[in-house]
């Protein structure tokens, strides 16, 4: 599950496997062998990971299927509007999904 979780973040955030290995201070070969499940990450490098996703350690490994958002710099207004868009993506999705 980890080793889909990473891939995704890396791709989603436009990375490279280098460009990741570069920021966690490890090899690319370190990566693609996460990547690949045929080794994991440290402790400290999940953390490390989970800190730079901005994701949850629980949701890299698996263990939560959502991923959270750090909102703790938005004011409140902002916060207001994110709140009001995933009201709005929800009933969306529940009017197509019926």
């Amino acid at each position: 599950m980890i080793a889909e979780r990473i891939k995704l973040l890396r791709e989603k955030n436009k990375m490279t496997q280098s460009m990741l290995a570069k920021k966690l201070n490890v090899t690319r070969s370190s990566v693609n062998a996460w990547e690949m499940g045929v080794s994991v990450p440290s402790t400290a490098l999940i953390i490390e990971l989970a800190r730079y996703f901005k994701v949850s350690t629980d949701y890299l490994l698996g263990l939560q299927d959502t991923a959270t958002l750090d909102i703790s710099s938005l004011n409140e207004r902002e916060i207001a509007i994110l709140y009001e868009l995933i009201q709005y993506f929800n009933s969306t999705r529940n009017k197509t999904s019926h």
